[in-house]
């Protein structure tokens, strides 16, 4: 086969990624890393020096593409299917990339700050940095509410690579720092992309191993 991801199943951009392949059934085989496995680890670092997930390798092209957002880009361009994840239209096409970034950078990232932070010996845990971390996520929260459309998805009626993104951050987001009574429109669209098959085909694979999620305290 000529795709192999590289990836874990509770990796926030990893699901990202497996849901852009999954919402057009696309071939490919999973490769699942263990960090703590230093032959893997090596292996990893050989394809990515950067050392992070999701990793795609395409042997037909002899490619290899790291960093999420670019993966699903390189599958629209390269594997497209039925349903293109990049509007053809160019200026839909940057607010969709635009917004992949703003779930990435002010979503995404401050929750994963949130939940490592969990990992640090007590003496080493950054409770500041934690703080700006959830005003941070909070605010963007309050950002897509007013913006997102009651029953869309995030840039209307197509799913794109802004739902890819927004599905492991908001699910992950909630689970650390909850929407409350004040973002009913973003709750409401997480259930929509809870139920939607290439991101409940992610959940499903990863509830075996939610038991390894750091819990706060």
């Amino acid at each position: 086969m000529s795709l192999t991801l590289h990836y874990h199943p509770l990796s926030s951009f990893c699901w990202k990624a497996l849901i852009a392949l999954h919402e057009n059934g696309t071939a490919f085989t999973p490769n699942l890393v263990n960090l703590g496995d230093p032959a893997q680890r090596a292996a990893l670092l050989a394809l990515w020096p950067i050392g992070r997930f999701p990793v795609l390798e395409d042997a037909t092209r002899g490619e290899t593409v790291p960093e999420s957002s670019i993966v699903i880009e390189y599958l629209d361009r390269h594997y497209p299917g039925a349903k293109r994840l990049i509007p053809e239209d160019p200026a839909l096409a940057l607010q969709t990339r635009q917004r992949d970034r703003v779930i990435d950078l002010y979503i995404h990232l401050p929750m994963q700050k949130v939940v490592l932070d969990r990992l640090r010996p007590a003496d080493r845990r950054d409770p500041l940095g934690v703080a700006e971390a959830r005003a941070q996520i909070r605010t963007t929260y309050a950002l897509l509410e007013r913006e997102i459309a009651d029953g869309g998805w995030m840039m209307g009626e197509r799913f794109t690579l802004a739902d890819c993104s927004a599905a492991p951050a908001l699910f992950y987001g909630d689970m650390n720092e909850p929407f409350g009574d004040g973002h009913p429109r973003l709750a409401a669209y997480l259930e929509r992309l809870k139920a939607r098959p290439s991101f409940a085909r992610v959940l499903e694979a990863a509830e075996p191993y939610f038991g390894m999620l750091p819990k706060d305290g």
